[in-house]
């Protein structure tokens, strides 16, 4: 469940449209180590398919994204 995942590190990207919030993300999983997660705040509605694709593409773990009140939370395990 999204709800059950503590997340290690949370980028706010609200506000940034494509490919800023991808780029911010790539940038923040070099510093993480393997097995963290971190949850990427998005207002931009193209996030939700580029974010698992990015996921997929930089061989980490998508692990789904949750719509809030005006921005979605997206969450990836670091390989």
């Amino acid at each position: 469940m999204l709800e059950d995942i503590k997340p290690d590190q949370t980028l706010d990207a609200r506000g940034l449209s494509c490919p800023m919030p991808i780029l911010k993300t790539k940038k923040a999983i070099e510093k993480m180590k393997s097995g963290e997660v971190l949850e990427v705040l998005g207002t931009d509605p193209g996030t939700k398919n580029d974010m698992p694709s990015f996921a997929k593409r930089a061989g980490h773990e998508y692990l789904g994204h949750k719509d809030d009140q005006g921005f979605t939370r997206f969450y990836i395990r670091v390989k």
